[in-house]
Parts: structure tokens; C-alpha cells; sequence
């Protein structure tokens, strides 16, 4: 593994560009693609187990939640046995793929990247299809892919290197960072691709076999991902892809003594399940098992009466409504200083009335559907929640048309303790509080159980440099939206319910998925 970079000559990391749909040329190729997409709708997926292609009779499908009739593909309905022994599969084909260098792992995931960004219009079409990403929002999401592959594939390439200890006299040492075993992955809808193929890829290359769930209202992009990653030259046996209710599959699969780690993105009471299942050890078990949570945000935009006032309400527009407020960083407070209040909540409500919602592949629409049937319920019974505790300034019902479309909706006058500002909502419901001053501003910023993502807008230094200090979240934003986490350029997890602090997309990301090895040998003088 010594000669990594001798034998893989790469550049150095720079993120995947977007593509600009303003240019007509774009705009054709993406609705040729949608087309193509849409032709190819209810075609069925199998499952890959121990590198054979496995069919159930029991079917699930995945909708289009634009269309809620339309069928996007067919998937397996495993059972509890086929999890078993998928885990048996993987852990099995461990020892093979554990031995193939970094560099050809690197290579598999440089290739994957490659495929991917020759298919990016058909990749978006179908992430705009089946989870209601708007153009823009699902091309981010396949680019983000991208840059998963090349920089975890660098970052392996760079791991792979003899590490740097102190010499010591009479003896060679050195230190090599060794793959855990079986990763059982457990991504969320909300970013499809990206996600899925971020602890996918950061499992594969660095010497992990998997074990992989897609979301229940996700699967098709990430079945169509595993099928790069195999023509990318990444072994059918190193990725088992199981499909099935999470009720009868997903405890069994955390749970399995030869479970070695767990990568999970999704919602606080599933992350706390998987973590208090993985710490209990069960006959067999060797080891500790390791989790890597990415939870829930309750993210807040504190806006100071310092602030350029229609900058913060554009990145707080943009941060709580876009793709429907489902994102874990997006904004679901708004701080605002009493100072500048009124000014800002009134014209946070003429931008917000400028917001166009419908069906996600038409690019006119800068909203789409929220997830399914459910959430749109328990979005709305929340919109009802938050009529009792605030002041319902706009939007607050489902929107027109077949669709689970809700409108944008702002509530103001939001008690600090309220549960619309202290539960995580997971659309687009906004809550405004009113903050005497800056420091109770923070001081509210901070009074949740999690800590995602902030931001702060404010032309005073000294402001700025307090919520450096004080704002405690795992990545915050100064005088910018809270959304929008670049790979390499942030590093992405929360502190506290917000999870494990995982950090994807950052330099210490993928020793959560290695473990060190350090050799000290005596040689005679």
C-alpha cells in the first residue's frame, strides 16, 4: 500500500461543477432525460446477495410523489432471513476484498465518478422523479455524488501512505490503518444519491464489505448507483443491496454478531434505536460495534439588527424552502433581533409569496411534493401546532394539484420553548422568534437538543466573532444561507442529537471506517 501515489496519479480534489440549466442546450438535455426516465418507469430491481441476483414474490414499489400513481420501479421484499444471511455474505467475501490494494479500491470509486457524470441528466430525471427534487436540487445531489467518489478516493489513497511516528533507536515501527469488517448502511430519502453512495463508498474503499438498505421511498437511484459501482469494477460480492421493510429487516441486520459498524443518515428516534441495538452485544460478537448517526436539526438563522436585512431573508427563504424544508440543515427558526423584526418578517413574507409550488420535474416549480402521504400529514398537524403557539403570516395548507404539496409557510411570534421551535418538523414550516438583542438570540440559537447546522447575519465583527465562540453546532454559516454543504469545503455533522459528528466530506471521515494498526519491531544494531 506504500507505493499508492507512485502508481495513481491524481489531481488534487476540486468539487464537481453544476450544471447551469439556463442554457438551452441544458435545458433540452435535461427534459430529453426526463423523458427517457419516464419511459423507463415500473421496471422491477432485484436484490444482490452474496453476488447473485436474488427476487422475492412479495413486491414493494416506489411512487413518484409529484404523481402519487405513478410507478417508479418494482423492488424485493426481504425477509428477516435473507438480512442474516446477507451480513454472512458479505462478512465471507471480507477477507478477499480486504486484500486488494487502496489504489485499485480508489480506482473502482475514480471510475464510478466517471460513469456517473457521463449519466447526470438521467441521474437527476430520476431523483427529480422519485423524491421530488427540483432540477437544481437533484442535479446537487448527483454532483455531490461525484465528489463522495474523488475525494474519499483521494483520501484513501492518502491514508494508504506509511504514517508518520516517532522514530525510535533499535527499532523499525510503523503504523497501517486496517479495514473494520461489514458496514450495514441505512441512508435517507432526502439526498438519494449522494448519501447512499457517500457511506457506501467511503465503507468499499477503504476495505469494507457492505451491507446496504436503501430508504423505503428511495431505492430505484440507489439500486441504479450499485449497478456504476459494479461497472466500475467494484466486486458484486462487496455489496450486498437488500430491500424491504426496515420493521423486518433493519433490526436484524444492526444487530448481527458479524455486524461490524452501522452508517446511518435519518431521523433522531431511528438513529437512537440503531445506536442503543449496536452497543448491546450479543453471542458471537467480537467486538464493539461502531455506529456513524447523522440525526435531526432544529437550525436556526440568527439575524442581528446589524444585519443586511435583505440578504438574510434571501438565505433564509432559500435555507427553509428549499426542496420543501427536508433537509437535515435546513433553517426551521428564524432569530430575528426586536430591532429589525417587523421590517424582516414583512418581507420575508413578500419572498416567500413569490414561491412557486407543483410537480418537481417542471422547472418552473421552485417547490415540490414533500416525501409521502405520512409526512404530509404529520407536516400539516404540525402547521395546526404551530397556529396555536404563533401567527400564521402565510401558506398553512396543502397546495394544489395531485401531489403531496404543502405551501411555504411562515408562523411569527413563536415562543422559544414552543414546540414548533423545538421539534424537528421536516418541511416547509418556518417559525419566527423574536429576540430582545443579540445575545438572547444566541442564547435561543442554542436552547435545543440538537446541534446542526446556524447562521448568523451580521456586519459587526465582534458579533460575528462571538457566535464563533458560542453558536454550538457542527458547521455554521456567517452571513450565508445554512444549507448547502460543500464536500471538502465543509465538513458535514452535528453535536449533540444531531448524531455522531461524523464530518463527511472532511479530512477524518474515513478513519471512522479504518482502525490503526501500529507495529514496533526490534533490529539488531
Amino acid at each position: 500500500m506504500a507505493t499508492a501515489e507512485k502508481t495513481v496519479h491524481v489531481s488534487e480534489f476540486t468539487n464537481e461543477t453544476f450544471i447551469d440549466f439556463s442554457k438551452p442546450e441544458n435545458r433540452k438535455r435535461m427534459e430529453d432525460a426526463l423523458k427517457k426516465v419516464k419511459s423507463e418507469f415500473g421496471h422491477e430491481y432485484p436484490m444482490w446477495l452474496g453476488g447473485k441476483k436474488v427476487t422475492t414474490q412479495e413486491k414493494r414499489t416506489s411512487t413518484n410523489p409529484s404523481r402519487p400513481s405513478e410507478v417508479i420501479g418494482e423492488f424485493q421484499n426481504a425477509t428477516a432471513e435473507m438480512a442474516r444471511q446477507a451480513v454472512e455474505d458479505a462478512n465471507k467475501y471480507f477477507d478477499t476484498w480486504k486484500k486488494v490494494p487502496a489504489e485499485e479500491r480508489a480506482k473502482c470509486l475514480f471510475r464510478a465518478a466517471q460513469i456517473v457524470r457521463e449519466r447526470k441528466y438521467e441521474l437527476n430525471a430520476l431523483v427529480c422523479y422519485e423524491v421530488g427534487k427540483t432540477w437544481i436540487e437533484a442535479d446537487a445531489d448527483i454532483a455531490e455524488t461525484v465528489d463522495f467518489c474523488e475525494f474519499y478516493g483521494r483520501e484513501m489513497l492518502r491514508l494508504a501512505e506509511p504514517q508518520k511516528l516517532t522514530p525510535m533507536r533499535g527499532e523499525r515501527n510503523y503504523l497501517v490503518y486496517i479495514p473494520l469488517g461489514v458496514g450495514v448502511v441505512v441512508p435517507p430519502w432526502n439526498f438519494p444519491c449522494a448519501i447512499m453512495a457517500g457511506l457506501v463508498v467511503a465503507s468499499l474503499v477503504t476495505g469494507n464489505t457492505v451491507v446496504v438498505k436503501p430508504a423505503a421511498d428511495s431505492p430505484t437511484i440507489a439500486a441504479r448507483f450499485i449497478d456504476i459501482l459494479f461497472e466500475a469494477g467494484v466486486p458484486k460480492e462487496a455489496v450486498n443491496f437488500i430491500t424491504g421493510p426496515g420493521s423486518v429487516i433493519g433490526d436484524v441486520l444492526v444487530q448481527h454478531p458479524k455486524t461490524r459498524y452501522i452508517g446511518f443518515t435519518g431521523s433522531k428516534e431511528v438513529g437512537l434505536r440503531i445506536s442503543e441495538l449496536a452497543g448491546k452485544a450479543v453471542p458471537g460478537q467480537i467486538w464493539i460495534k461502531r455506529t456513524v448517526l447523522e440525526m435531526g436539526g432544529k437550525d436556526a438563522i440568527v439575524v442581528d439588527d446589524e444585519a443586511d436585512i435583505d440578504a438574510a431573508v434571501e438565505g433564509t427563504a432559500q435555507a427553509a424552502f428549499s426542496y420543501q424544508g427536508q433537509k437535515c440543515s435546513a433553517c426551521s427558526r428564524a432569530i430575528v433581533s426586536e430591532k429589525i423584526y417587523d421590517t424582516f418578517v414583512q418581507k420575508l413574507v413578500e419572498r416567500t409569496k413569490k414561491i412557486t409550488v407543483g410537480p418537481s420535474d417542471d422547472p418552473n416549480n421552485y417547490m415540490g411534493p414533500v416525501i409521502n402521504q405520512s409526512a404530509m400529514k404529520t407536516i400539516l398537524d404540525y402547521i395546526e401546532v404551530g397556529k396555536k403557539e404563533g401567527k400564521l403570516l402565510t401558506g398553512g395548507k396543502r397546495a394544489a394539484g395531485d401531489g403531496f404539496f404543502i405551501e411555504p409557510t411562515i408562523i411569527a411570534d413563536v415562543d422559544p420553548k414552543a414546540r414548533l421551535a423545538q421539534e424537528e418538523v421536516f418541511g416547509p414550516v418556518l417559525a419566527v422568534i423574536k429576540a430582545k438583542n443579540y445575545d438572547h438570540a444566541l442564547e435561543i440559537a442554542n436552547n435545543t437538543e440538537f446541534g446542526l447546522t446556524g447562521a448568523v447575519y451580521s456586519r459587526n465583527p465582534e458579533k460575528i466573532k462571538k457566535a464563533e465562540d458560542s453558536f454550538h453546532v457542527g458547521n455554521l454559516y456567517l452571513n450565508r444561507k445554512c444549507t448547502g454543504a460543500m464536500v471538502g469545503a465543509h465538513p458535514f455533522g452535528g453535536f449533540n442529537m444531531s448524531g455522531t459528528d461524523s464530518k463527511t466530506g472532511g479530512k477524518d471521515y474515513l478513519l471512522l471506517f479504518l482502525q490503526a494498526k501500529s507495529v514496533a519491531e526490534k533490529v539488531s544494531n
